[in-house]
């Protein structure tokens, strides 16, 4: 089974450190969530992960493989990202954009061969977009559009996902759609996935671990149920909160004391 693992991890911009010292694993076919307050550094570990921003210490292996030494091509090959903040060339159709995730597999003056068209039109079927293949992306809802990055990154046949908050600018039904299409593509196709969260009862519902991270170090992690304690909670984000239990699924539910 694919195994991603991070290492003693640190990094920072110019002189002020962001990341030290953050150790975690992740399995194929699982889902962690990175929480935390603003500024704890979650986005910061996805660039690193993702080669955007170099590491000043430690490693990322995946499979034995030191992602922080691979060439950006062989990288891409392997880990996709889905960033925060989308942004489509409003002129290209779906099916374009979804495409362009075959990029890493394409030598240097070669086009996409059946193989490449293949793979993204699965990829469109499994985010449910290929209804949308000839529409232009400017004419796309935001639920859509993230939908279209989605699709775009599983084209490029990654073992590891990241999503930088997926859920951020959506409705709740949106929400809701493309966290349960996260799981179930982790599961189907047995990715590894880490993802950022704000919202602490979206990733007890739709992540299998947490890491919580607060001023650049995890400070817990584990289940929800574990991680999920008022008083490390409370102390973390700075204002009191109560964990409570779900009514129809056993997870906790983070509400602030409103105090």
């Amino acid at each position: 089974m694919s195994s991603l693992e991070l290492i003693s991890l640190a990094a920072g911009y110019g002189p002020r450190p962001i990341l030290r010292d953050v150790s975690l694993s992740v399995a194929g076919g699982e889902v962690l969530a990175l929480a935390g307050p603003n500024g704890a550094g979650k986005s910061t570990l996805i660039r690193v992960i993702s080669g955007v921003l170099p590491a000043t210490a430690g490693q990322a292996r995946l499979d034995g493989a030191d992602l922080l030494r691979l060439p950006a091509g062989q990288r891409a090959r392997r880990v996709a990202v889905v960033p925060q903040m989308i942004h489509l060339p409003d002129a290209y159709t779906v099916g374009e954009i979804v495409l362009m995730g075959r990029s890493p597999h394409l030598g240097l003056w070669s086009g996409e061969s059946r193989h490449d068209c293949e793979v993204a039109w699965g990829a469109m079927r499994a985010t449910h977009v290929e209804e949308l293949s000839e529409r232009r992306v400017g004419e796309l809802s935001g639920g859509e559009q993230q939908r279209v990055v989605l699709a775009r990154a599983l084209a490029q046949e990654p073992q590891v996902l990241l999503l930088d908050e997926p859920t951020a600018h959506l409705d709740l039904k949106h929400q809701v759609g493309v966290l349960e299409l996260v799981r179930g593509l982790a599961q189907e196709r047995n990715l590894i996935v880490l993802m950022t969260l704000h919202d602490l009862n979206q990733a007890a519902l739709y992540a299998d671990r947490v890491a919580l991270l607060q001023q650049g170090q995890i400070v817990a992690q584990g289940s929800a149920n574990d991680v999920f304690r008022s008083e490390l909670l409370s102390r973390v984000y700075g204002v009191p909160v109560t964990v409570s239990r779900h009514p129809l699924r056993d997870v906790p539910v983070v509400l602030p004391d409103g105090k």
